[in-house]
């Protein structure tokens, strides 16, 4: 299977989704066959606070018809706050997409999670990531600590490095979600919060959003080698 990513929104997600799926395909003993196209962030952001769900979609479709005409059979995009046009491109789209929204929503099923927090841009928060968890449970900041974590998250994103006061904004925001709100665990609603939370101990227990992504597109790749006899 030939992966298509539309990328770029920031560029360490991409960074992130490359280096994701360039391990998770060789423990399957797999070859990864990859295109990117670069998706411009800032005009996302200006989508976004405008609430342009078409605009954006059409953007990621003229990416998603270039990385069909390279051969991609499947594609994804690398930004969660970029799922908020998803059904928008999916009605527009010629070729297949993998949903982080739908995989979010299954491997938290899978966990069997009742009540969970979330963080992430200030649309990702506000909407409950899209109104695409279901009957789950999800807590978000407080009003303060939303923007806090919206200012803190996009300032990341943009410059793809995080600053150890930034660490502790989004780790402190975390613990009162799970000691003071309930939640059994936290969701990172925005790919680049790796930057944030690998490799380090925050004190609670967290989900990335993007794994699981990632994790979905391995498996429809290693599938597709499966029905085609390759493994």
């Amino acid at each position: 299977m030939h992966i298509g990513l539309i990328g770029g929104i920031g560029p360490a997600a991409t960074d992130y989704y490359y280096r994701g799926l360039i391990r998770s395909m060789a423990a399957r003993g797999l070859a990864l066959d990859l295109t990117i196209a670069h998706a411009d962030a800032a005009t996302l952001l200006a989508n976004l606070r405008a609430a342009d769900k078409l605009a954006q979609a059409e953007l990621f479709n003229r990416l998603s018809r270039r990385l069909q005409a390279a051969g991609a059979t499947l594609i994804a995009v690398t930004s969660i706050a970029g799922h908020f046009c998803i059904e928008e491109l999916k009605s527009l789209a010629t070729i297949p997409i993998c949903n982080l929204i739908a995989e979010v929503q299954h491997g938290l099923a899978l966990r069997g999670l009742q009540r969970v927090g979330l963080i992430g841009t200030d649309k990702v928060m506000d909407s409950h990531f899209y109104s695409g968890l279901g009957a789950l449970e999800v807590v978000v900041p407080l009003a303060d600590s939303r923007e806090l974590v919206h200012n803190n998250y996009v300032d990341m994103a943009v410059s793809g490095k995080v600053t150890q006061a930034q660490r502790d904004i989004f780790f402190r925001v975390g613990r009162n979600l799970c000691d003071q709100m309930g939640a059994e665990a936290v969701l990172l609603g925005g790919t680049d919060l790796f930057l944030a939370f690998d490799g380090q101990e925050c004190g609670f227990p967290v989900i990335d959003c993007a794994a699981l992504h990632i994790d979905a597109l391995t498996k429809a790749a290693a599938s597709t080698e499966v029905n085609h006899g390759a493994i």
